[in-house]
Order: structure tokens, then C-alpha cells, then sequence
């Protein structure tokens, strides 16, 4: 099927995707644009963080080409008594199938999923250089709540976080 995305389905995160899911993390972290670590951890941690989440029926859903993992969007509520009410949304697209609206499906999936198990907020940081991301929080219903100004700095460049949420 290659790039042109026609036959990704969205499905929701298995045991059988976690090795295929830590490569793509790590493709798309290997960036060093998106997301705030430089490499996935290795397969065994990503394993131990990922299956008590699917035990616990975690909002948590992967795209795939085939038996490819391409993206994800996951949802993890917050565990500490007074705001297990809301959870934090992580997602992230391969390359080259972005800019097809992968993301989209992705994010209103595993939204829909946190909604009707019961969440009632779900808040994100998104660096503020990126802004296909901010605009895709945004169509979503997402807004800014606050600004953490040079909160990163790789290589020399600062990029501020913004933090944004919706609720339901």
C-alpha cells in the first residue's frame, strides 16, 4: 500500500503491536521535532509501561499498514486521587503518512474511547514550533491553557510547550 495511507486501519493497541509501535515511536522521536526524548526506550520497558495500561483498558488505539504500526494516539488517566477525572493525550504519525488527516481519525477514536469510559478532561503539551499538531488540538475542541516559555532546549534552540486541554 506504501504512502498513500488508503488501507491504514485504526485498531485498538494489542500486545502484538508493542514491538512494531517502539519502532515507530522511535522513527518519529528520532526527528528530534515532536516529542521531548531523542530515542524510544528499549523494547522490554516499552513493554512493562505499555501492558498494565492494557490491562487497565487504557483509551489506546495504533494505525496500521498492513501489520505495520504508522501512528498512535493514546490516552492515560491520571492514576492520583482528585484527578482521575482527566488523562494526557500522546500521539504521533510516521512521516511520510502525514498530512492525510491519519491523525485526526487517530485522535477522535481514542478521544471518544476516553469519553465514554468516563474522562471528563484530557490535556496535552505540544511544543509551539509545532503547528500542524496545534492545529489538529485545535479543530479537536483543544484549547491553551498555558505557556512554559524555552521549556526545551536541543542543540542550542529553545521551543516553548504550550499545554492546552478540552473537557467534557
Amino acid at each position: 500500500m506504501g504512502k498513500r495511507g488508503g488501507n491504514v486501519r485504526i485498531v485498538p493497541m494489542a500486545e502484538g503491536h508493542i514491538e512494531s509501535f517502539r519502532a515507530c515511536l522511535d522513527a518519529v522521536v528520532r526527528e528530534r521535532r515532536y516529542l521531548a526524548m531523542t530515542r524510544a526506550p528499549p523494547l522490554e520497558m516499552v513493554r512493562e509501561f505499555i501492558r498494565p495500561r492494557l490491562a487497565q483498558g487504557a483509551p489506546q488505539f495504533v494505525a496500521l499498514d498492513g501489520r505495520r504500526v504508522i501512528g498512535w494516539c493514546d490516552i492515560f488517566p491520571d492514576e492520583r486521587e482528585g484527578f482521575r477525572h482527566s488523562g494526557r493525550l500522546g500521539m504521533g504519525v510516521l512521516r511520510a503518512y502525514r498530512g492525510r488527516g491519519l491523525g485526526t481519525r487517530l485522535a477522535r477514536v481514542t478521544i471518544e474511547k476516553a469519553k465514554h469510559r468516563g474522562l471528563e478532561r484530557i490535556e496535552l503539551e505540544v511544543f509551539a514550533s509545532n503547528d500542524p499538531a496545534i492545529a489538529l488540538y485545535k479543530k479537536l475542541g483543544f484549547a491553551v491553557e498555558g505557556l512554559k516559555r524555552k521549556a526545551l532546549k536541543r542543540d542550542g534552540i529553545y521551543d516553548d510547550v504550550i499545554q492546552m486541554a478540552v473537557l467534557f
